[in-house]
C-alpha cells in the first residue's frame, strides 16, 4: 500500500509518501480501506516529537479516519465487509474499571490512532472491531473523517465537563479551529449566545456563518474588554479554551461569577498564571477535558448524521501532498478541517 510515514521526528519535511507493508489484522480486528483522513494538531505534535513519548519508527500519523471495511477478523461478529465506517479516534483496553464504567477516555492504556498505533495516512489501516461506527450512505467520507475527534472533544467539553445549560453565554476561542467550529455549532444547538474569536476578517465572517452571535478579532481587540461590552459587564458562563498561554489571562477575565472555563489544549504554550483570589472570590470552575467517551462519540455523531451538526472542511489534499497540508495547519491558514485522500 501507499502511506505517508515519518522515520524520524522533525518539520513537515520528515513526512515521506512511500510504499509500506499492508497491515495484517488480528482475529478481533477489521481492515479498513481508508477513503479520507482528517488532520489534527496532534499530528503536528507527534511528527515534531512529544517529550517523554517514544513511538516505533517508521510511524503513520492520522487519528480521524473514514473508509470501507475490506476484511473482518475471525472473531468479529458485528461489523461486516463493505460497511462504510468512521473509526473512533480513541482506543482503550475495554476491560479496566474505567472502561467498564463507560469512562474509556480515562483508561490508563488510552491512546489514539496516529499516536500510540499507526493511523490513517495510508490506503489501509487495521482497527479493533469496536472502533467502527457505521455511517449513512449520504455522508461523504471527507465529512465523516472530519467529524469524530473535534465534535467528540467539543461535546465532552461543553456537555460533560462544563454542563452547558440552554441559553447561556459561551465564549469560543479560535473559531477557525476544528474544536472551535464544532463548539459554536453545539452551543447554538442549545440556544446559547455565542461569542467567537478569530484572527482575520474572513475567519470572523465564517464564524458568523456558523452561528456566532458576536465575533472578536483576537489579534486586534482585547477579548475580555469586548466580552464585557457584549454582556454588559457580566461576562460569559462558559469559556471554551484550547489556545493556551496566548489567551489564558483574557479567557479568565471574560468569565462571569461562577463561570466555567474548560480547556482541552495549549497550542500556544502550557505555562499559565492564576490569581487564586479571583478563583475563590468569583467561584470560578477551571476544568480540564481530554477527548470523550465512546458513548459520547456515538451520541454527537447522530446529530452529524442528521445534518444538525456539520463538519467544516477547509481543504482536501491527495495524500501525496501531506507536507503541504501540514504546512497549512502549522501556519494557521485554515478555517475548519484539512483532509487527505489516499
Amino acid at each position: 500500500m501507499k502511506a505517508a510515514r515519518i522515520h524520524r521526528h522533525g518539520d513537515p519535511g520528515v513526512l515521506v509518501y512511500e510504499d509500506a507493508p499492508d497491515p495484517v489484522i488480528r482475529p478481533d480486528q477489521i481492515l479498513v480501506r481508508v477513503r479520507a483522513c482528517a488532520l489534527n494538531h496532534l499530528d503536528l505534535w507527534v511528527r515534531a516529537g512529544i517529550p517523554g513519548m517514544s513511538i516505533p519508527m517508521p510511524h503513520i500519523l492520522g487519528s480521524d479516519i473514514a473508509g470501507e471495511v475490506a476484511q473482518t477478523g475471525a472473531l468479529c461478529e458485528r461489523v461486516q465487509a463493505g460497511w462504510r465506517v468512521a473509526l473512533s479516534p480513541g482506543l482503550s483496553c475495554r476491560q479496566c474499571d474505567q472502561c467498564v464504567a463507560g469512562n474509556d477516555n480515562l483508561c490508563r492504556r488510552y491512546t489514539l490512532f496516529g499516536s500510540g498505533v499507526d493511523g490513517g495516512y495510508a490506503e489501509l489501516v487495521a482497527a479493533p472491531e469496536y472502533s467502527a461506527i457505521r455511517i449513512p450512505d449520504h455522508l461523504p467520507f471527507e465529512e465523516a473523517a472530519a467529524a469524530p475527534l473535534v465534535f467528540l472533544t467539543a461535546w465532552h467539553m461543553l456537555m460533560a465537563r462544563a454542563r452547558l445549560q440552554p441559553g447561556e453565554d459561551v465564549l469560543v476561542l479560535s473559531a477557525s479551529s476544528g474544536v472551535g467550529s464544532a463548539a459554536i455549532q453545539i452551543a447554538k444547538m442549545f440556544q446559547c449566545r455565542v461569542i467567537a474569536t478569530a484572527g482575520n476578517d474572513q475567519k470572523l465572517r465564517k464564524a458568523r456563518e456558523l452561528g456566532a452571535d458576536f465575533v472578536i478579532d483576537h489579534y486586534r481587540e482585547n477579548i475580555a474588554s469586548e466580552v464585557k461590552k457584549i454582556t454588559e459587564k457580566r461576562g460569559v458562563d462558559v469559556v471554551v479554551e484550547h489556545v493556551g498561554a496566548a489567551t489564558w489571562q483574557r479567557s479568565l477575565e471574560s468569565l462571569a461569577a461562577a463561570g466555567r472555563l474548560v480547556t482541552c489544549g495549549a497550542t500556544t504554550g502550557y505555562e499559565a498564571a492564576l490569581d487564586l483570589r479571583y478563583l475563590f472570590s468569583k467561584q470560578w470552575s477551571l476544568l480540564g477535558s481530554f477527548m470523550g467517551t465512546m458513548g459520547e462519540l456515538r451520541q454527537v455523531l447522530q446529530f452529524v448524521f442528521r445534518g444538525q451538526l456539520k463538519p467544516v472542511i477547509d481543504k482536501v489534499y491527495p495524500l501525496s501532498e501531506i507536507r503541504a497540508a501540514h504546512e497549512r495547519l502549522e501556519k494557521k491558514e485554515q478555517f475548519g478541517k484539512l483532509v487527505v485522500i489516499p
